[in-house]
């Protein structure tokens, strides 16, 4: 009994004890996140402010993320439906309003005698809300949009601006730590190796292999015209675009077909829809969220492991090709292989070099066929409501292309293929966005950006500018670039479908004779207009694409 008593007496003191420790804990975590996440952001916020720049006054913890997603869920919910004016359609301000929003709150009023920021010896007015800073959480944020400043950016060669982590790891299970994702030397190591497979003199020998990629397509199309009367046909073109893109991209990188890889490629496709339904770009809400394993968290890495599964029985297939037949030309998978083996900082661990090799192949699988794809569907659009600019691509290619069919030497000389995939480009690129975060304390133009802010350029925002490209913006007008970028608007660094520095898509060549070898023999072979069916909904899901696909009625010529 006494012993009873006395563990009694115990008891009361363990929980207190137990109390006391966790109170004591849980203060440290409030003072941790106060000083990371309020008083941190406050001292960037100052400095960032003493140069001039202005934003929306954050809140505790969640920044400016209740009011994004208040804004966001305003323009959802307004939105109305823009079929009748797909161009004059500003996007933007339907898929991020928020920026939209703060760019013209932070354009009129107090501050506009920011005149000067950010330039070194000009003296041209800019409005405020060109530029201004905003925060998610702990993150801050700087929105830049200024043209001076963006072509800054673009000439900034230091590594110190790399891809935002807080981004980028959310792509991790689609990227892993390849060239898209990666910064510093491993970026720069990575960039070595692939980009001389995309210089322009490799990319012309891919033509004759673009070719043969694009002649299923059109036997297809022939069918479906055949199926629905032998009239015309109504089709959606988003996926049968996807599987020619895929199916270059595998033979050109990876000597295999489509077929062959098609299981990667439909993975890679329900990774990408997976990831982004997670909004991704704004990052979570809520500290405890992170930490929960939900189903959709599963998913992703089930899908994961199934995409490494299936591209390294491709590579252990190449390497025994290898042993049996080794060919003096070598393809983007072979470099990759022989990378992985002599570099030095992987030395000899096996899981580091297969890691190397299998995130570096997702990254070529998934950018060499997702974009340009899209960027396919999105001319097939607009040449479908603008017929006479069929016309004029048909004249050229009857002209400049022997047997009507594009070659090494013909290609190069699609004048009007190419202003008119430069105009597509310009009112719908893929890419949203040029993101970077300071990695370290850096300089772009005269600002100076703390470590760990994320610089964002809302490349649509840019495009549609009518201070920049004139009151025809919102206008189909392919001859705006007959002489070039540099006569098409007043400052030629807002032009960046392709991003811009030395992160430059290396796939832009690459890009540029897929579209204009398909766009060549597509216009070439059948004249099409936009289907009743269609539906306008542009859809951010890590790229722009057409939300409810592209549907267009087509004949042959």
């Amino acid at each position: 009994m006494e012993r009873m008593e006395e563990m009694m007496k115990v008891v009361p003191l363990v929980l207190r004890t137990i109390f006391w420790v966790a109170l004591m804990g849980l203060s440290g975590l409030l003072f941790h996140l106060f000083n990371r996440v309020w008083l941190e952001s406050k001292k960037i916020r100052k400095k960032l402010q003493m140069q001039g720049i202005k934003g929306p006054p954050p809140s505790f913890l969640h920044g400016n993320l209740t009011e994004m997603h208040k804004i966001q869920f305003q323009a959802t919910k307004g939105a109305s439906n823009h079929a009748d004016q797909i161009l004059a359609h500003d996007y933007t301000s339907t898929l991020f309003p928020y920026f939209e929003h703060w760019r013209k709150e932070y354009e009129s009023g107090p501050g506009m005698e920011l005149a000067m920021i950010g330039l070194k010896s000009k003296t041209r007015r800019i409005g405020c809300g060109l530029i201004y800073t905003y925060s998610t959480g702990m993150r801050q944020h700087l929105y830049v949009n200024q043209p001076e400043l963006v072509k800054e950016m673009n000439q900034c060669i230091t590594l110190a601006l790399g891809k935002p982590y807080y981004v980028t790891k959310r792509l991790a299970p689609m990227l892993g730590n390849g060239i898209l994702r990666s910064n510093g030397l491993i970026w720069a190591q990575q960039r070595k190796i692939v980009a001389p497979e995309f210089f322009m003199d490799k990319v012309k020998g891919m033509v004759g292999l673009m070719l043969e990629s694009a002649q299923p397509l059109l036997r297809k199309w022939e069918d479906y015209i055949e199926d629905q009367g032998g009239v015309t046909a109504d089709i959606q073109v988003d996926e049968d675009l996807k599987s020619v893109s895929a199916d270059v991209i595998s033979r050109a990188c990876f000597g295999s077909s489509y077929f062959k890889g098609k299981e990667i490629f439909l993975k890679l496709r329900s990774l990408q829809k997976a990831i982004s339904q997670q909004g991704f770009l704004l990052g979570v809400t809520s500290f405890g969220g992170r930490f929960l394993q939900t189903g959709k968290q599963k998913e992703i890495s089930n899908l994961e492991r199934e995409i490494e599964s299936l591209i390294w029985k491709v590579v252990k297939e190449r390497e025994q090709e290898c042993l049996e037949t080794c060919s003096s030309e070598k393809d983007l998978l072979q470099l990759i292989m022989e990378a992985a083996m002599t570099d030095q900082s992987l030395g000899k661990d096996s899981a580091k070099s297969k890691s190397f090799i299998v995130d570096n192949c997702k990254n070529i699988y998934f950018a060499g066929h997702e974009s340009t794809a899209v960027a396919a569907s999105w001319c097939l659009l607009l040449l479908a409501i603008h017929p006479e600019w069929q016309d004029r691509i048909r004249k050229e290619v009857a002209q400049v292309c022997p047997n009507g069919l594009p070659d090494v030497n013909s290609v190069m000389n699609l004048k009007t293929v190419t202003i008119v995939i430069q105009e597509v480009l310009r009112l719908y690129p893929p890419a949203a966005f040029v993101s970077r975060e300071a990695l370290e304390e850096t300089q772009v133009g005269n600002i100076v950006i703390p470590k760990g802010v994320c610089l964002w350029t809302l490349i649509p925002t840019l495009h549609r500018d009518p201070n920049i490209w004139g009151p025809d913006v919102n206008d189909f007008r392919p001859d705006r670039f007959t002489d070039g970028v540099s006569k098409a608007c007043k400052f030629p660094q807002a032009y960046i479908p392709f991003g811009l520095g030395p992160r430059l898509c290396l796939g832009k060549n690459f890009a540029m004779v897929q579209l204009k070898v398909l766009l060549s023999l597509i216009v070439s072979n059948f004249a099409f207009s936009l289907s009743p069916t269609y539906q306008h909904s542009p859809a951010y899901k890590m790229i722009v694409e057409p939300g409810n696909g592209v549907h267009i009625l087509i004949k042959r010529i």
